[in-house]
C-alpha cells in the first residue's frame, strides 16, 4: 500500500497540539496547584486555522495555524492565553453571567483574570506590566475592594464605548463565542458545577503546597478569585436546596395510564379501571424564615429588592405548597419586628408596604433564639432552613442550629465574609435585585478582535 503523504494542514494539527502539549507541561512543573485544572479542557483545533482559543469549559479549542504563529513569535504569550482560559472556568465566569450585559461581562472576566495573571511570580506567564494596566488596576481599585468580575463590571458600566474599546485592546486574549448563550440552562449549570468542585480541588492543593504557593501575592490573589466563584452561585438555584419531598392535592398525569383508564370505559361502560391518582408528591417550600439584617450597614433599598425578588422567584417557580408559612424577621442587635405570611398572595403587598425597623448593631444571636421559641411553640413545625439578608459583621451563635442556615452577602469586591463551619455562604451580586446600568455600547467587539494585531510581549 502506498504510505500516506502528510498534508499542510494535517501538520499542522500535529505541530500545534504538541506545541499545546508543551505549554500545558511547563505550567504543569511552575503550577503544581493547578494540575487538576490544566488537565481539564481538552485539546480540540478549531475548523478555522486561523481562529485565537475558546473554551466552553469542556474543551480548549486553537485554531493551529494562530497557535503555531504565536508559538514562533512569543511563547509566553501562548501560556498565558492557555490559562487565561483555565482561569476562566475556574472562576466560573462562563456560568455567573444572569442578566448582565454579554460584551461587558466577558471584559469584566478578562481584566479579572489578566490582574491574577499579572500578580502572579511565574517565570512562563512574566510579562511587563503597561502603563494602562497599571492605570486601570489603580482606578478599579478606587471602587472595588477586590478586582473580582462583579464589581469590575459595575465600574465599568459607566463607562463610554471608547474607554471599552481601549480596554478590550488591552485585555483580550481568548474568545468567549462558546460561552454558553443560557448560562442558566441545565447543561451549562452542571457543567459550572464541575467547575466549582475542580475549584475546590485547587484550593486544597494551594493549602497542601503551604509555603511554597501561599506566601507569593499572585497565589493569594488567585486563592481569593477561586473562593469568590465558588461563594457565587445563581439565587433562584440556590432557594431549592431549601424544598421538601410532601404530598399535596394534585393529580399526577405522570402515574395515570389512560390506556388502561379508556380500556375500562369501553369494556365496561361507566367504570373505568385505573382512577387517576389524586395525590401526588412535589418537593417544594413549606416552612422558611427569612432574616434581615436592618443594622446601619445594610441599605433600605438593596433590601427591598432582596425581598421582592426572593418572593417573585418563589411566586413563578411554583416553589410552594398552596398553604405555607413564611416568617420574615427584622434583626439588628435586637428582633425588631415578625411577620407571618400564609400564602403566596400576601407576598407582593408585604413587599411593598415594608418599612425597616432597627439601625443598630449586628447581633445574629436573637434571631436564632426567637426561631428556638416559635418552634417550641409549634409555629414552625416543619422549618426547612433560614436565610440570613446580612452584611455578615456580627456575633455568630455558639452552637450549630438544628436547621439549615444561609448567610447571604452582597457582593462588593471584597472576599466573602466568614462564617462558622455549620453554615452556608451564598454571595449574591447586586445586579440579581437591583435594576442595571445601561452602558454603551463598545464599538469593538471583543468576540471578533484578531489576537495577532496586539502588540508583541
Amino acid at each position: 500500500m502506498p504510505q500516506h503523504v502528510q498534508t499542510q494542514a494535517e501538520w499542522e494539527q500535529t505541530m500545534a497540539k504538541r506545541a499545546m502539549e508543551l505549554t500545558r507541561s511547563e505550567l504543569y512543573i511552575q503550577l503544581r496547584y493547578l494540575n487538576a485544572a490544566l488537565g481539564a479542557l481538552t485539546l480540540t483545533p478549531d475548523p478555522e486555522p486561523e481562529r485565537g482559543p475558546a473554551t466552553n469549559g469542556a474543551a480548549l479549542c486553537y485554531g493551529p495555524a494562530w497557535v503555531l504563529r504565536i508559538y514562533r513569535k512569543n511563547r509566553k504569550y501562548l501560556a498565558r492565553a492557555y490559562l487565561h482560559s483555565v482561569l476562566h472556568c475556574i472562576f466560573r465566569h462562563p456560568w455567573l453571567r444572569d442578566r448582565r450585559d454579554p460584551a461587558l461581562w466577558g471584559l469584566a472576566c478578562d481584566i479579572a483574570v489578566e490582574h491574577t495573571l499579572d500578580t502572579l511570580e511565574v517565570k512562563a506567564l512574566a510579562r511587563p506590566v503597561s502603563w494602562l494596566r497599571q492605570k486601570t488596576y489603580a482606578g478599579l481599585k478606587e471602587s472595588c475592594k477586590f478586582l473580582a468580575a462583579g464589581p469590575i463590571y459595575r465600574a465599568l458600566a459607566g463607562r463610554s464605548a471608547g474607554e471599552l474599546d481601549t480596554l478590550q485592546q488591552e485585555f483580550y486574549c481568548d474568545s468567549h463565542r462558546l460561552w454558553p448563550d443560557d448560562p442558566d440552562s441545565p447543561a451549562a449549570q452542571m457543567l459550572g458545577r464541575q467547575w466549582e468542585q475542580l475549584g475546590r480541588e485547587t484550593q486544597l492543593s494551594m493549602q497542601q503546597a503551604g509555603r511554597q504557593a501561599g506566601e507569593a501575592a499572585g497565589a493569594q490573589t488567585l486563592a481569593a478569585q477561586v473562593e469568590a466563584g465558588r461563594s457565587r452561585r445563581l439565587y433562584k438555584d440556590f432557594l431549592r436546596r431549601f424544598a421538601v419531598l410532601r404530598e399535596e392535592s394534585k393529580l399526577d398525569l405522570d402515574e395515570f395510564d389512560l390506556g388502561y383508564y379508556t380500556y375500562g370505559l369501553n369494556t365496561y361502560g361507566n367504570m373505568p379501571l385505573i382512577e387517576p391518582l389524586e395525590t401526588r408528591e412535589s418537593k417544594k417550600i413549606r416552612d422558611l424564615v427569612i432574616v434581615i439584617d436592618t443594622s446601619e450597614s445594610t441599605a433600605g433599598d438593596l433590601v427591598k429588592a432582596f425581598l421582592r425578588e426572593t418572593f417573585g422567584l418563589l411566586k413563578t417557580s411554583g416553589s410552594f405548597f398552596s398553604r405555607c408559612n413564611i416568617v420574615v424577621m427584622q434583626c439588628d442587635d435586637a428582633v425588631r419586628d415578625i411577620t407571618f405570611l400564609q400564602d403566596t398572595e400576601t407576598l407582593e403587598k408585604y413587599a411593598a408596604a415594608l418599612t425597616l425597623n432597627g439601625g443598630g448593631g449586628t447581633d445574629f444571636r436573637p434571631a436564632f433564639a426567637r426561631i428556638d421559641e416559635l418552634q417550641k411553640e409549634g409555629r414552625l413545625r416543619d422549618l426547612q432552613g433560614v436565610l440570613y439578608f446580612t452584611d455578615g459583621k456580627g456575633t455568630f451563635p455558639a452552637r450549630p442550629p438544628a436547621y439549615q442556615t444561609a448567610f447571604l452577602f452582597l457582593e462588593d469586591g471584597a472576599p466573602p465574609p466568614e462564617v462558622p463551619p455549620w453554615a452556608i455562604r451564598l454571595v449574591l451580586a447586586p445586579e440579581e435585585f437591583m435594576p442595571q446600568q445601561k452602558a454603551e455600547k463598545p464599538a469593538l467587539d471583543w468576540q471578533e478582535w484578531d489576537p495577532d494585531e496586539l502588540p508583541q510581549l
